[in-house]
C-alpha cells in the first residue's frame, strides 16, 4: 500500500486508542529497508520505487537496521512535512521490532490511564512533558492513591538471547534523565524508569554496560537513591501495540 495526500486524514488514524488499552498503528505501508543512515533517515523500496523516510530514532538501531527486511512505515504527508513517511517497525528474524522512540510515551500514557501499569494501583492521571529541575520528564503518573510518580519512558530496541538491552548508543541525555530522577527520590518523592522494549522476544531487561557503561553506573546509584526500574514489553503486530509482560531486570 501506497497513500497520496489525503485531506480526509489518513494520519489522523495514527495511534488512535485500541480497546484493550493499547493504540492502533492506522493505515501502513509496507515496504523494503534499503539503508538507514543520518541517523534520522532510511532509504524504503516502496511499490517499486526508492523514498526517504523519516526514522525517529536517534539510537544505533543495532540489530534492527538490517538491509533487506521488510518494513512498515506510517503516513503523514497532509502535514507538509518532507518526508511524509515514518519508519515504524522492522520485521527482524524473532519479532517485529518498533522503532520509532516517540510510540512509548504514548502508549506508556494510555496504558497508564487505563490501570494497566502494575506498579502504580489502578487507573492514573496522566500529565505528559512535566518540568523537573533544568529539564523535562516524560510523564507525571498520580493513581488512585494520591501519590504521584515522575517517570521517564526508554526505548529498547535491542535485544540479544531474550535479554533486553538500554542503551544501544552512549546517551548522555539519558545520564541526566536518570540522575534528575534520583535527586527527585533523594528529596521523597517516586521517581521511576520505565523502560519499553518495543519487541516481544523480550524475557528480561538490563544495562547494556557493553554500550555505555556510564549509564549503567548512573542507573545503579539511581536505584540505590530509590528511583524504582518498571520494564515491559510491548507486543505488536500490523494493526495495534500494547503493553506486554513485566520483564525481570537484572542489575
Amino acid at each position: 500500500m501506497a497513500f497520496k495526500d489525503d485531506p480526509a486524514g489518513v494520519a489522523a488514524r495514527y495511534l488512535s486508542p485500541a480497546s484493550d488499552g493499547g493504540l492502533n498503528w492506522g493505515p501502513l505501508a509496507q515496504g523494503r529497508l534499503v539503508r538507514r543512515y543520518k541517523r534520522f533517515l532510511a532509504d524504503v523500496e516502496l511499490n517499486g520505487q526508492l523514498i526517504t523516510a523519516h526514522t525517529p530514532n536517534t539510537g544505533r538501531m543495532t540489530g534492527c537496521s538490517e538491509p533487506g527486511r521488510p518494513v512498515w512505515l506510517s503516513f503523514h504527508g497532509e502535514t507538509g512535512r518532507k518526508y511524509p513517511y515514518t519508519l515504524e517497525m522492522i520485521q527482524m528474524a524473532a519479532s517485529l521490532v518498533g522503532v520509532n522512540t516517540m510510540v512509548p510515551n504514548r502508549l506508556v500514557a494510555a496504558a497508564a490511564a487505563r490501570g494497566l501499569v502494575a506498579e502504580l494501583e489502578g487507573p492514573a492521571q496522566v500529565e505528559t512533558e512535566v518540568a523537573s529541575g533544568h529539564s523535562r520528564l516524560d510523564l507525571r503518573l498520580t493513581d488512585t492513591s494520591g501519590r504521584p510518580v515522575m517517570v521517564e519512558v526508554k526505548n529498547c530496541t535491542l535485544a540479544e538471547n531474550g535479554v533486553a538491552y538500554f542503551p544501544d548508543a552512549v546517551t548522555a541525555r539519558g545520564g541526566k534523565h536518570v540522575e534528575e530522577l534520583a535527586a527527585l527520590a533523594r528529596n521523597g518523592l517516586r521517581a521511576a524508569v520505565f523502560i519499553l522494549a518495543q519487541r516481544s522476544d523480550a524475557e528480561s531487561f538490563q544495562p547494556a554496560d557493553h554500550i555505555d557503561p556510564q549509564w549503567g553506573r548512573r542507573l545503579r546509584a539511581a536505584v540505590d537513591d530509590g528511583v524504582e526500574i518498571w520494564a515491559y514489553r510491548a507486543e505488536l503486530d500490523l494493526k495495534t501495540i500494547r503493553l506486554g509482560a513485566r520483564l525481570p531486570v537484572i542489575l
